[in-house]
């Protein structure tokens, strides 16, 4: 009999449903818009697409050798594409301009200082040693350091001008190490090659394999349990409407003084909304799947996953769920619950890490992104897509998420049971 009385809560809830078709197109056709869009858009930070060069400024004013080293490192990155016909000042108009993203400008005489420079330190350290050196040529041959001049768009993202600036370091770093090596082989008169010396301590990074393939982290296993999550928490909003719509058109009354408990009308709209959450999951998978490859992305990889990824799937929307029935049981209208709702689940998004990273958060952010159910939702599917874990190593996420709906839910109940009592 309780069986049965859940059914037809069910079948309720979709005939209720059936009459906003528009609004059930919306819930299904925005997040395959969004992660189509944020996939696309985010792509480039993951891989070098072939043939996006960013164009940048170069003025050489050195016109010698270490400026002919750092602009065939910059050309051989294949990152950037040089413009070399400006001036520094029409470079800096340019770039201040927002026309450029940045300008680098090479001093004159920037080799010959950096050679005198080395030859006097070295000439010093030569001397020290009670080797023969001319102490007056080494205070001459001393000269001033030159700056190499880098003009950033104020728009600029400081991630990117951070990489740039550690990239010319790094360049200016090695052109000035093999200088030194060959000013002491030409000092001490050695026929080894020091400048031809490798690092002796180098970085290699270790991927996590399938088989003997690296596995690299790319947009599409970020972008589709990120914006999948947020697609099945924005069931709020059309939850918490069709609640409070109950209550103003008088249904909410037929079902209190219906012999059918209240906690069956949850369960009914929770059966029902959760189809929704996994059916949206299913359609980012196949758009990750099938078409994804279609448009230069990578292929979301599925493969032995899926069973977890949907009881994740089902545990982050009970939560959402939970949520939606708490606001719609809360809210008096719609202009009350709408609004509030699209609002509240931008700023869950925000502080569970969907718009960005909760490791690059200030810390107390980071706090408090560990009690946002987004950001177990997220944590759980990035578990077992990027860290290839089991259902055991995601159980406390999916627990912190079935405790959220069982508190939304209690919460609710009490609250009608209050608000009702006579």
């Amino acid at each position: 009999m309780l069986l049965y009385k859940l059914w037809r809560s069910f079948v309720k809830e979709i005939l209720l449903l059936k009459r906003d078709i528009g609004g059930i197109v919306i819930i299904f056709v925005m997040p395959l818009l969004l992660i189509i869009t944020i996939t696309l858009i985010q792509d480039s930070t993951f891989k070098n697409l072939e043939g996006s060069k960013i164009p940048i400024i170069f003025i050489d004013n050195d016109k010698s050798e270490v400026s002919k080293n750092i602009k065939q490192e910059l050309e051989s990155s294949k990152s950037f594409e040089l413009l070399t016909n400006f001036t520094e000042k029409s470079a800096q108009d340019a770039v201040f301009g927002g026309d450029y993203q940045m300008a680098i400008v090479i001093p004159k005489n920037l080799t010959k200082d950096i050679n005198s420079n080395i030859d006097s330190k070295v000439q010093t350290i030569v001397s020290s040693f009670g080797l023969e050196s001319d102490s007056s040529a080494v205070k001459k041959n001393v000269s001033k350091a030159q700056d190499i001049h880098l003009y950033f768009d104020p728009a600029t993202n400081i991630g990117f001008k951070n990489n740039v600036m550690n990239a010319v370091n790094k360049m200016v770093f090695e052109i000035e190490n093999k200088k030194i090596y060959k000013a002491f082989q030409d000092q001490l008169g050695t026929t080894e090659n020091l400048a031809e010396n490798k690092n002796l301590i180098s970085f290699k990074e270790i991927t996590p394999k399938k088989g003997k393939t690296d596995v690299m982290p790319n947009s599409v296993q970020h972008n589709v349990p990120a914006w999948a999550l947020f697609a099945i928490f924005f069931i709020v909003v059309p939850l918490s409407i069709n609640l409070v719509k109950e209550k103003s058109q008088g249904t909410s009354v037929r079902v209190r003084i219906s012999p059918t408990p209240y906690f069956i009308h949850i369960l009914g709209k929770t059966f029902t909304y959760l189809i929704i959450c996994v059916i949206q999951f299913l359609l980012m998978v196949a758009v990750g799947i099938y078409l994804f490859p279609y448009m230069d992305l990578p292929q979301f990889d599925v493969t032995g996953k899926m069973f977890q990824l949907i009881v994740v799937t089902i545990f982050a929307g009970l939560a959402a769920i939970g949520f939606g029935v708490l606001l719609g049981t809360v809210a008096d209208t719609q202009e009350q619950s709408a609004p509030f709702g699209a609002t509240s689940v931008v700023v869950l998004a925000a502080v569970g890490g969907i718009w960005v990273p909760v490791f690059l958060m200030p810390e107390f952010m980071q706090t408090i992104a560990k009690f946002s159910p987004m950001n177990w939702g997220l944590n759980a599917y990035y578990d077992i897509i990027l860290r290839n874990s089991g259902i055991g190593g995601i159980a406390k996420e999916i627990t912190f998420l079935f405790l959220f709906y069982v508190a939304m839910v209690a919460i609710s109940l009490f609250y009608e049971r209050k608000q009702n009592a006579v």
